[in-house]
């Protein structure tokens, strides 16, 4: 087969310049809170709403509940990914912070020690002495940022963008079993789990499929979880109703 010509001036061909690849990795940081609220919102808000309906509480009990669990909830992961992801741009700032004062005060071990990871990688002693330099002289921060510390655009902790991300994910999971149990005409906690569970199914193969990862071992594994979840909080309610009958 030939090869696509050539553009003139370069050793790169024609179409080079098409070929863009899609990494799963640069979804990472919103894809984690995004299925993670939406999982943890389904689940929670379901097995609360089974646990209470077992309990042998009014609608508007359940209802109450539900509404309660999903508004508490939103809040809760709103609030933990803020903190948690504040906490970790907090030290990447503080890795920054140490690496451009050392930078300043020692510009030459610096260089020798961007030249040694890039050795490290597979370069020629001269090469990687000539790459840390090019490097260096553009942006020095920048490049131990990436090579020595692995801090890159992508991968910057954003807090704001986690919590945001969180909390709307988690409303819209908590909505799933809440609405299934107010529109059920009977059977009302039926209908919940298998909705639930429809609902688990599904989100699980959309993070597989957003994430590059298998469809079967993802979409099971959230509703086996799901599954155990409302099993556990149905027999409590169970109990619980029995017992304060």
């Amino acid at each position: 087969m030939a090869s696509s010509p050539a553009v003139p001036g370069s050793a790169l061909p024609h179409d080079h310049h098409h070929h863009v690849e899609q990494h799963k990795s640069q979804r990472s940081g919103w894809l984690r809170a995004a299925v993670l609220g939406a999982n943890d919102g389904l689940v929670s808000t379901a097995a609360l709403i089974v646990g209470v309906a077992s309990s042998g509480a009014s609608t508007t009990a359940v209802r109450t509940a539900g509404i309660a669990g999903l508004v508490a909830g939103a809040m809760s992961m709103a609030a933990g990914e803020y903190v948690s992801v504040a906490s970790q741009r907090d030290t990447e700032e503080a890795d920054l912070r140490m690496e451009a004062q050392a930078l300043a005060d020692n510009p030459r071990a610096e260089l020798a020690e961007l030249a040694q990871i890039w050795r490290a990688r597979g370069l020629e002693p001269e090469l990687a002495q000539e790459v840390a330099r090019q490097l260096t002289a553009n942006d020095a921060l920048a490049a131990h940022a990436r090579d020595e510390l692995g801090l890159t655009e992508l991968s910057t902790a954003r807090p704001l963008q986690a919590a945001t991300t969180s909390a709307a994910a988690f409303s819209l999971g908590a909505l799933v079993p809440l609405l299934a149990y107010l529109l059920a005409p009977a059977g009302r906690s039926a209908v919940v789990i298998v909705v639930s569970l429809l609902a688990l199914a599904g989100l699980g193969t959309l993070g597989a499929v957003l994430g590059g990862a298998r469809r079967l071992r993802a979409t099971t594994r959230v509703a086996i979880g799901g599954a155990a979840a409302m099993a556990v909080t149905m027999a409590i309610g169970e109990l619980t109703g029995a017992t304060l009958g």
